[in-house]
């Protein structure tokens, strides 16, 4: 039996799992206009993973007889004043997801949900490398710092991402 409780709580993360398709496509969008089409590719691939989590868990309310009820999302911010801001906000963006699946997690050990605990321990994984991918980049931001070819070069790579 899938809970109420649950049930709301799930489809919180689905809205917060919206909002970070919103947040990669603003900074996405951003990036374009700077005429950094690598870091708009990175992100907006990133976006469209967001929207699949978001489907993910759909799936799973409405595999549980469940409802699937949408709340407004926030506007993102729409600008940074740098590429290493960004990537700190990438960085503590997907830290704070992080800590979202694992409440849930806690939430669904405490009600012995453990259909619901399977489905997150995918999450769980995705997290680790979000993380990581994210700090990478930023890493790499603060070698290369904001111009010239290293810059240039990181574009480059973070445009192949598909």
């Amino acid at each position: 039996m899938f809970s109420k409780n649950l049930e709301q709580a799930v489809n919180e993360q689905i809205k917060n799992e919206l909002y970070s398709g919103y947040l990669y496509l603003a900074m996405a969008a951003q990036c374009d206009s700077m005429n950094l089409k690598g870091f708009a590719n990175w992100l907006k691939v990133q976006a469209r993973e967001e929207l699949g989590h978001a489907m993910k868990f759909y799936d799973f309310v409405n595999d549980r007889g469940g409802r699937v009820v949408f709340e407004a999302i926030d506007k993102p911010p729409v600008e940074y004043r740098s590429l290493q801001e960004m990537f700190e906000a990438v960085y503590k963006h997907e830290q704070k997801v992080t800590g979202l699946i694992n409440k849930l997690y806690e939430m669904a050990k405490a009600e012995n949900d453990y259909p619901l605990q399977v489905h997150l321990q995918w999450f769980i994984d995705e997290q680790v490398e979000e993380e990581k991918n994210a700090s990478e980049i930023l890493a790499m931001l603060k070698l290369t710092g904001e111009s010239g070819s290293g810059l240039l070069m990181l574009d480059r790579a973070l445009g192949e991402r598909k």
